[in-house]
């Protein structure tokens, strides 16, 4: 088994190319690497302000748009014991698929927007906000300074070793 990046476009500001998904493969690959998870699924929508704004009134009781939403099918990996799924056929019994990590939901207008802020391409952007909102789906969290350093470095480590830097 492997990690699995599922991804869909439901934006259009912004073309999503095959480059951009196969780096966001080795920064899923990479990510995984350095926190020791080898197997699983995330998936990936790539949305609109409109789109996020909404999600997050929903489930967040946030009521603007933010840049990257992560939706944990658990709290921690460390937690539950990894599940994977079996279909019995007549022959053998063949995985179906690997336990689901969660969803990443990321604003393209939002990730276009910080990166021009910040001074780097869209490419680092979006690949920041995927890992920032990997590790989320893992655990990890910013509320406070200490907390932010971790993730930040985290992130930072993974962005360098694929080359995506500032």
């Amino acid at each position: 088994m492997s990690l699995q990046l599922e991804w869909s476009n439901e934006q259009s500001e912004y073309e999503i190319s095959e480059e951009l998904i196969g780096q966001l493969n080795k920064l899923l690959v990479a990510a995984g690497a350095v926190e020791g998870v080898s197997d699983g699924e995330v998936a990936l929508t790539f949305v609109d302000d409109e789109e996020i704004h909404r999600l997050n009134r929903e489930f967040r009781n946030i009521d603007r748009p933010t840049d990257v939403l992560s939706f944990a099918m658990r709290e921690s990996l460390g937690e539950e014991p990894e599940i994977t799924y079996e279909v019995e056929t007549e022959d053998e019994a063949i995985p179906e698929f690997d336990e689901m990590l969660g969803d990443i939901i990321i604003s393209v207008p939002r990730a276009i927007a910080q990166s021009e802020d910040y001074g780097h391409s869209v490419e680092r952007e979006l690949g920041f906000l995927f890992v920032h909102g990997f590790l989320h789906l893992l655990g990890y969290d910013h509320q406070t300074p200490e907390d932010e350093a971790v993730m930040m470095g985290k992130q930072e480590a993974v962005l360098q070793q694929i080359g995506l830097t500032r």
